[in-house]
């Protein structure tokens, strides 16, 4: 691909030695060679040029939206703390500038609504940071599923913990105790899994949930300040599926010890696992042991090389972008499918608050 024909990316928030956007997107789009990166911003303008020299960057900025009015960015990524979106969406739309906006897109479904409305009025392509959904093993998953490997489905599993937003944070996530933020264990944790798995699966049809806080407080790690909480950190979700299955769903933050993701599909036939690495695991029959099921390379939309478990499912969200925007399809998760997303969310926290029983469909 010649380098007129490549998709110039600017990215907001791609500190030099630390957060999400120099972990993933930069190596997922230094993988693809659809894309060239144009353009980086920080707070800081020492930060941002040394993140630009580390990666052959040619313009860096310490204001994100000069970076989004730069005339050499064609998609912009945004990818800083939750309450910080919408300012620099709103930005993007207003210049008419494709976007990818890290989940949550909004802090609030009343807020998420706002971007969607202006992202459509402005007529351009939108990305959500739910990549996990195109990982090249939850695809294999969904066609396993949908084409009965395991016959009919009776049960989805879903648990997840994890040590991060718990009794102790570091000062970069204290923002994240205050539940108007839009980051805890319900918006976040188990966002990012549900969506994988209702993706692999089917949607929920009716559910009931607790979403709880069990910390009062948190401590700032480098300061030792206590602050208060009050953003959840347990979620428990039990529903039925359209499909008829039963999804049952528990996420914990602030683990003292351990982590879990794990996934379990059990049907009439045998049963799947899918794993922390998105890798299948499944058997047939009665009293089998689970055996690794390698994904085929079909599924891969980028060489896997030496890309790690977090990078390869943003390079495929990356690439699903390039082929929807070359062929006019819509494959990568949108601003639209953030909105969907969020009012189930919604939904699942209002049960939890009312203790009431919520059909959907």
């Amino acid at each position: 691909m010649t380098n007129s024909n490549r998709i110039r990316v600017g990215v907001i928030g791609a500190s030099p030695n630390w957060g999400w956007a120099s972990y993933v997107h930069l190596p997922a789009l230094a993988a693809l060679p659809a894309y060239e990166m144009t353009a980086v911003s920080t707070t800081k303008q020492a930060s941002a040029e040394e993140t630009a020299r580390k990666f052959g960057i040619r313009h860096a900025f310490d204001d994100g939206v000069r970076l989004i009015e730069h005339p050499e960015v064609d998609l912009v990524v945004v990818s800083v703390r939750a309450p910080e979106h919408a300012r620099l969406v709103r930005a993007a739309c207003a210049a008419k500038k494709d976007v990818l906006c890290e989940w949550p897109l909004g802090v609030s479904l009343e807020e998420t609504r706002e971007l969607a409305k202006l992202a459509d009025e402005a007529g351009i392509r939108t990305l959500i940071g739910l990549q996990r959904r195109l990982a090249p093993g939850v695809l294999y998953l969904r066609d396993l599923v949908h084409d009965g490997y395991v016959g009919r489905i009776r049960s989805v599993t879903l648990e997840i913990s994890t040590p991060l937003l718990g009794h102790r944070r570091p000062r970069a996530y204290a923002y994240t105790a205050d539940e108007r933020n839009g980051v805890n264990v319900l918006y976040t944790v188990l966002a990012h899994f549900l969506d994988t798995v209702l993706h692999a699966t089917s949607p929920i049809e009716s559910l009931s949930a607790v979403v709880a806080r069990t910390f009062d407080t948190t401590t700032i790690e480098e300061t030792n300040e206590v602050i208060a909480v009050t953003a959840p950190d347990e979620v428990s979700l039990v529903g039925r599926l359209t499909s008829g299955a039963v999804l049952t769903a528990r996420a914990e933050s602030g683990k003292r010890n351990g982590s879990t993701i794990a996934c379990t599909i059990t049907g009439t036939d045998g049963d799947l696992v899918l794993g922390a690495d998105f890798g299948v695991s499944g058997t047939k029959g009665d009293g089998q042991p689970l055996a690794p099921m390698p994904t085929p390379e079909r599924y891969f939309m980028v060489p896997k090389g030496n890309l790690s478990d977090d990078v390869l499912p943003m390079a495929q969200l990356y690439a699903a972008y390039a082929k929807d925007r070359a062929e006019d399809t819509h494959r990568a998760p949108s601003f639209r499918d953030a909105l969907a997303f969020h009012e189930l969310l919604g939904r699942i926290d209002e049960a939890g608050t009312t203790r009431q029983r919520i059909t959907l469909r």
